[in-house]
């Protein structure tokens, strides 16, 4: 499945050092940022077990938000970053074969374990400006993590090409070095698919996806990166 993951909302939060930043955007704001974003996920199975993969990759430029008294002193913070997240895990079928189209009341339900890898790299430019005076700061983050991943997928057939399906999933218990005090993803997602064919699905789905991390430190060794999303998915 070849998919694109549309946020009408999106919240982050970094913390980098005596350094942060938060915005809170819309799908425009978030469009026009965009450089790149792919993402697939695919399936193999042998009798009832499989192998399932995930992978993500997004590439968005400076995000600006403001703070700061008007009229005094603007503080403007400059948010960029890229991320990929790679799913990889063992899967098992409940119910019947996965396909296009089917008879109302059939069913499967998948669950699947397996590990979890991102990497993310965030930059923060830090703008001051005063009546006579203008200050920049500039902040870096670049940490790659694995997760223990443990979910479940279902789908029930509506109609002989209308079906119902979802999908959430938990990482946890990342391994990403000592002291680390908090480390969680995970996603959500509720959606129909149609058949254009007898092998073929147009998918729509609304989807969440959350991470909060942080290396539990404080002062100028503190990092952390805290996001919110939720919108619609669109796959074939």
């Amino acid at each position: 499945e070849l998919y694109g993951f549309l946020p009408l909302r999106t919240q982050a939060d970094l913390e980098i050092g005596n350094r942060s930043t938060s915005f809170d955007v819309g799908l425009g704001t978030l469009l026009s940022k965009l450089k790149w974003a792919s993402s697939a996920r695919g399936s193999l199975e042998y009798g009832r077990l499989g192998l399932l993969g995930d992978v993500r990759y997004d590439r968005l430029g400076s995000i600006t938000s403001r703070t700061g008294p008007r009229g005094l002193v603007g503080v403007k913070a400059a948010t960029a970053f890229n991320a990929t997240v790679a799913d990889l895990a063992l899967r098992y079928r409940f119910g019947a074969r996965e396909a296009a189209q089917g008879k109302a009341g059939e069913f499967s339900i998948i669950p699947y374990a397996g590990v979890r890898i991102m990497d993310a790299n965030f930059g923060v430019t830090t703008t001051v400006n005063g009546l006579r005076f203008e200050r920049q700061f500039s902040r870096q983050l670049s940490h790659t993590w694995v997760q223990a991943l443990v979910g479940t997928q279902a789908t029930v057939f509506l109609a002989p090409r209308l079906r119902l399906f979802g999908r959430a999933d938990v990482g946890a218990f990342g391994g990403g070095g000592d002291g680390e005090a908090q480390k969680l993803t995970g996603n959500a997602q509720l959606g129909l698919g149609y058949a254009l064919g007898r092998n073929t699905d147009l998918n729509l789905s609304w989807r969440y996806q959350g991470l909060d991390w942080n290396n539990g430190l404080s002062g100028r060794s503190q990092r952390g990166i805290s996001t919110d999303e939720n919108g619609v998915e669109i796959g074939l």
